[in-house]
């Protein structure tokens, strides 16, 4: 027989003492929690504020400012926003003052003003811009004496590049903006940062639509128009023709008495070049361009991607101050520190002076294209910046939350009843999948809406093929590939992934996709035309037409009109059709049939009857468009 140990039972004073001495380690535990971790004084907050960022902010669980806020009649969830007024109150409970400030003044970087004795000279800054297939990427090859275009698919540049060229009299910054319409805002931020801005036109097509557009953004930047005829050695190019298109836009010759320097050009044999070199270089002395070379460097962020091996790189051009190797920077919303700085021609270099495009490599995240780049005092600072913005945009973003409310009620349900094709974009660079994302979400009509559930520079990773298969959305890739793992997984649940080199043949595709998801709309077409010789009286029928087919083809159960006088009297529907006493599907021209009309009997001799039937047709966005319009 077994031994049973069976534990004593403690007396009931010695478990009470447990239990009191339990309450005691757990008081003592939290009065050492709140010492570590005291009750702020004062906080700073905007308008309004989470209870969970307010527990955050004076230490607290949110769980007891939920308690205190009922106590108050106030019913909150952990993520609801309540105003400064109600955080007052609930801070003063606890012996704590609530400062409003606006949360964008503590986001503006404080700068320190230029002082004259400090400014210097720097490069010219120059954007080229111009039509589609224009040559402008040509220019710059003949310039920097290389090969970009054989880079870019279709020989149309997809994205912005930043390049330092040395000419014997002085240094000149070019960037090269896309000519592609898809690519509008990458032009306006070209034209946002430049000096001067060179137009190039192909001397055999002349103005063009992204000509005039790159002509408006260069006047809303106001900065001088430098104007390069190029392909003037093709048989049909006609530079006169082209000079005078844009005379009558307001850019006159300096030859006949303008103010704009025009240049003839032949990029493909590199002609007119250094004249072209000399005039940029003539204006940008003209411009009297100086810069602080000694402050902490501000710029503009051209581009951002995410290179396997490096990180997320960034095309900085430095505007002003000069950017070094171990400077602390914010750039948009994010921190990071410049771990390596790069030329465009892969170079590495150890600072950058203003007018400078340079690759910087130590993001944290992923900066949009045109976001502000500035360098502060140490990390500590980047990051408290940081914090401040990400703050702020994620406050501008809980406003336009769009809420179902009594007043958009109708909009909301209606929204319910449109179509949506939803994809997730990636490509390789920002700018781009910005561009991509902006032509596609163009192709929405009141019908049929695109929805983009992400963009986003980078390879096609599984988190990609995971919120894709949730939504039911097609993945584009531009520039991409996926990963191994992605395309086995985008396998297993059935995601598709298209993949593009240029921008306009995804547009196209995804255009034909929407097309086929608008309903088609049913057209009447007429297919005979039938005379009422007689009228027969049939028990149980009622009146049978006795008819003779003018033209086309009578069907069974298709539509018919009756015409009296050219009057429509009454539209319907055949129920009968006969061949003398046999039922037929169809008579053709030429013979004679009795006609039923389905719930219509007031037929008579002389009447007209045509027939009809509905057909389907497939429509078109750009009719969608047009209606519209």
């Amino acid at each position: 027989m077994s031994k049973r140990f069976i534990k004593a039972k403690k007396p009931s004073y010695q478990r009470k003492e447990e239990s009191l001495e339990q309450k005691l380690n757990l008081q003592r535990k939290k009065a050492s929690m709140a010492k570590a971790n005291p009750i702020p004084k004062s906080i700073d907050m905007m308008e309004t504020i989470s209870v969970a960022e307010l527990a955050k902010k004076m230490n607290i669980k949110p769980s007891e400012l939920i308690g205190k806020l009922m106590t108050l009649g106030v019913m909150a969830t952990i993520n609801q926003q309540i105003d400064s007024d109600t955080a007052s109150i609930l801070a003063n409970e606890y012996g704590c003052e609530v400062h409003i400030v606006s949360l964008y003044d503590e986001t503006i970087i404080d700068k320190v003003a230029d002082k004259p004795e400090d400014m210097k000279h720097r490069a010219p800054v120059v954007t080229v811009m111009g039509h589609v297939d224009h040559g402008k990427t040509k220019l710059l090859d003949a310039i920097r004496k290389s090969n970009v275009i054989a880079s870019e698919f279709g020989g149309i540049t997809q994205h912005i590049g930043a390049y330092q060229v040395e000419t014997p009299k002085g240094r000149i910054t070019f960037l090269d903006t896309p000519g592609h319409e898809a690519f509008t805002k990458m032009r306006a931020r070209g034209s946002q940062i430049t000096d001067i801005v060179v137009l190039v036109v192909a001397a055999n097509d002349g103005v063009m639509p992204q000509t005039e557009e790159a002509i408006d953004h260069a006047r809303a930047a106001k900065v001088p128009i430098i104007v390069a005829i190029n392909k003037i050695d093709l048989p049909e190019a006609n530079p006169d023709r082209v000079k005078t298109q844009l005379s009558d836009m307001g850019l006159q010759p300096e030859e006949w008495g303008g103010q704009n320097m025009f240049f003839e050009i032949s990029a493909l044999q590199k002609k007119g070049i250094d004249e072209l070199l000399d005039g940029i270089l003539l204006s940008a002395e003209v411009l009297e361009l100086k810069a602080n070379h000694d402050c902490f460097a501000e710029g503009k962020i051209i581009e951002s991607r995410i290179d396997h091996g490096r990180g997320i790189v960034s095309t900085v051009i430095v505007q002003r101050g000069t950017l070094k190797v171990g400077d602390s920077f914010v750039a948009g919303i994010f921190p990071g520190k410049v771990r390596a700085m790069f030329d465009d021609k892969g170079v590495k270099l150890t600072e950058a002076p203003p007018s400078t495009p340079v690759e910087v490599i130590g993001f944290e995240g992923m900066p949009n294209s045109g976001d502000p780049f500035e360098a502060v005092v140490d990390e500590k600072t980047a990051r408290a910046f940081s914090d401040k913005r990400q703050e702020l945009k994620r406050s501008e973003v809980a406003k336009t939350v769009r809420k179902v409310t009594l007043d958009n009620l109708y909009d909301t349900l209606h929204d319910g009843s449109v179509q949506e094709l939803k994809v997730l974009i990636k490509g390789d660079v920002h700018g781009s999948v910005e561009a991509l994302k902006g032509s596609l979400e163009k192709l929405s009509t009141s019908e049929v809406r695109l929805v983009a559930i992400r963009s986003a520079a980078g390879a096609i990773n599984e988190s990609d093929v995971d919120l894709a298969s949730a939504s039911d959305a097609l993945i584009i890739g531009f520039n991409v590939r996926p990963t191994p793992k992605a395309k086995i997984l985008a396998d297993q649940e059935k995601v598709e992934i298209r993949k593009y080199n240029i921008i306009y043949k995804a547009v196209e595709e995804i255009q034909l996709a929407m097309e086929g998801m608008l309903a088609p709309e049913i057209k009447e077409q007429d297919i005979a035309q039938v005379e009422v010789r007689s009228v027969f009286k049939v028990p149980k029928i009622g009146a049978v037409a006795g008819c003779y087919v003018l033209e086309g083809t009578v069907k069974r159960n298709a539509g018919v009109r009756v015409i009296r006088e050219g009057v429509e009297i009454y539209s319907g529907k055949i129920n009968s059709l006969r061949r003398f006493k046999d039922d037929a599907k169809e008579v053709a021209a030429g013979f004679e049939c009795g006609i039923g009309i389905d719930g219509y009997s007031d037929v008579k001799e002389n009447d007209v009857l045509e027939i009809f039937e509905q057909v389907k047709v497939m429509r078109k966005l750009s009719d969608l468009k047009r209606g519209k319009n």
